[in-house]
């Protein structure tokens, strides 16, 4: 019988637990997978779109940062890319030349509700309010019907995606956290949007200074490996 020793334990129960962290940490940034059968009827999230193209997709969610939007549709512009705006309502009632910016550039916008709020904890009325309140904000400034939502921080229960199904919209997440609500450091953005991407990859992110000053880095090695950056509605066509 092979005796391991006391020192030799404690390495591989170091080394087990710290790979349990990774695998959980890992897990907390992923965004929620469900898919809900209801009636007969599937209710389920967009992740990802066409994986035979080679195009990715930028989902940018704002409450925040009408400067940065408006610089980040310049780089996208430098690059001949575009992405998806999702705005929040309250954001877009004060932001209407920034929304006009934003779909005058040839990017698109989406319905990021208007208060931010869980939809997951919320009535499925409130889930309701939330989307057609900030639909008819952007409505009236730019005369679009959005038809993609992002919901605050991923949330979303049955409610959620029946209520946005219903609204005509099909509910987007993501595959590709940058994370960059919490971390300012460019390079790690530069690396979560960039390490191992494929082909219908949809890359979250936010209006951040760090985000960004990471943008050039990110688009050009998208560039010079044959990615095309498009819309989520671009992306997710003919999945």
């Amino acid at each position: 019988m092979k005796i391991v020793s006391v020192k030799t334990a404690r390495v591989v129960a170091s080394v087990l637990i710290g790979a349990l962290v990774i695998v959980f940490g890992a897990i907390c940034f992923l965004p929620e997978r469900t898919v809900y059968i209801s009636g007969g009827v599937s209710y389920a999230p967009v992740y990802s779109g066409n994986q035979i193209k080679r195009q990715i997709a930028l989902a940018v969610n704002v409450y925040e940062g009408a400067d940065i939007v408006v610089k980040m549709v310049d780089k996208l512009n430098a690059y001949g890319f575009h992405a998806t705006f999702f705005v929040g309502g309250c954001w877009a009632d004060d932001n209407a030349e920034t929304l006009k910016y934003v779909l005058s550039n040839g990017n698109e916008l989406g319905n990021h509700g208007y208060f931010h709020l869980d939809h997951k904890k919320i009535s499925e009325q409130k889930n309701n309010d939330e989307i057609v309140n900030c639909h008819k904000i952007v409505k009236a400034v730019t005369g679009v019907d959005m038809n993609l939502f992002a919901p605050p921080s991923g949330a979303f229960g049955e409610l959620t995606l029946k209520v946005a199904q219903r609204l005509g919209y099909k509910t987007v997440l993501w595959s590709r956290d940058t994370i960059d609500w919490r971390d300012q450091d460019q390079k790690l953005i530069v690396k979560r949007a960039t390490e191992k991407v494929k082909n219908g990859d949809i890359i979250l992110m936010h209006p951040k200074a760090h985000t960004l000053g990471a943008l050039d880095d990110i688009l050009t090695f998208y560039k010079e490996n044959g990615f095309t950056a498009v819309t989520v509605s671009q992306c997710i066509e003919d999945d």
